[in-house]
């Protein structure tokens, strides 16, 4: 049954949810190994300030203001973001096309390695009204896009973005169908999927699949509905690594909904990888602005 919270703040809230779990530990985010991508802009984009640590460091309530992240980050607010935070290096790679697959033709874009050898892909998929432009954008949410776009370029990876028309078997089918083709230029590349606001609905329904999940290091879901049929579907037993990011504020999917979902993965599955970010404060679209793609990724390909 899931807990309903009177209105309280959101880290009163996070440790009412959590009260009667068994591992209520305040832990460190990551372990102290090898890292796959090298730092790149970090003093800028790491979190300021967590204010609460859960199951060991796998749910942490992230400081937000949006004086400090938003109006003294961005030149013109959520359009613009300041130079320093960007780099204009992997343009040098960019491109488009198209790929035929299913009967459909899938647009795409791609940064870094995209074309061939790459260790890492990273593939972004939108939401409800999105499209392949979006994840390219650099300068939109606080350059956060550039930003992954600069960790694979720098680290021998490659970045893509592919325009999703369905929500539903037909669009991902799309995402698997390009994420084959990239794994067919890039072989020995480990994939993570990340999925904003709609969007997340393909990044469950890929790990559900046991053909596509065979090919998933990783999936971000960003601002993402819950899939309650990822309990029962046997993805549980794959172990794919899972990040879910949310903000407090957030009026088109409750955080607190999503939250009690983790909860439920973690009491299915203890030591599932699965970590989940909430941002007081945030509103829907914070996780794509905020979200430490350096610290989720090397996670994830440890």
């Amino acid at each position: 049954m899931l807990h309903r919270f009177p209105a309280a703040s959101p880290v009163r809230l996070v440790r009412n949810l959590f009260l009667a779990a068994a591992v209520l530990i305040v832990g460190t985010l990551g372990a102290a190994e090898a890292e796959a991508l090298k730092p790149y802009k970090d003093r800028l984009f790491r979190y300021k300030n967590v204010t609460e640590s859960l199951y060991d460091g796998a749910f942490i309530v992230v400081e937000y203001s949006k004086q400090r992240d938003l109006r003294d980050r961005d030149e013109v607010d959520e359009r613009k973001v300041f130079g320093n935070y960007v780099s204009y290096r992997p343009k040098r790679g960019r491109g488009s096309a198209e790929l035929t697959a299913n009967g459909r033709t899938v647009s795409y874009m791609g940064s870094g390695n995209w074309k061939g050898g790459a260790n890492t892909i990273v593939i972004y998929v939108h939401g409800q009204g999105g499209n392949r432009f979006q994840g390219m954008n650099d300068v939109s949410f606080g350059g956060n896009f550039n930003r992954i776009q600069n960790l694979m370029a720098r680290n021998g990876g490659a970045y893509l973005t592919v325009d999703v028309k369905d929500f539903d078997g037909r669009g991902t089918g799309d995402v698997a169908a390009l994420i084959q083709h990239q794994k067919q230029l890039s072989p020995r590349a480990k994939v993570v999927v990340a999925c904003g606001s709609m969007g997340g609905i393909i990044c469950w329904n890929l790990l559900k699949n046991s053909n596509t999940a065979r090919m998933l290091n990783g999936v971000l879901l960003l601002g993402s509905p819950k899939d309650p049929g990822f309990l029962s579907s046997g993805a549980l037993s794959r172990n794919v690594p899972i990040y879910m990011g949310y903000g407090t504020l957030d009026s088109v999917y409750n955080w607190e909904t999503q939250a009690n979902f983790f909860k439920q993965i973690k009491s299915a599955a203890p030591n599932y990888p699965i970590w989940f970010t909430l941002f007081d404060t945030g509103t829907h679209g914070t996780p794509i602005r905020m979200t430490d793609w350096r610290l989720v990724l090397n996670w994830m390909l440890r």
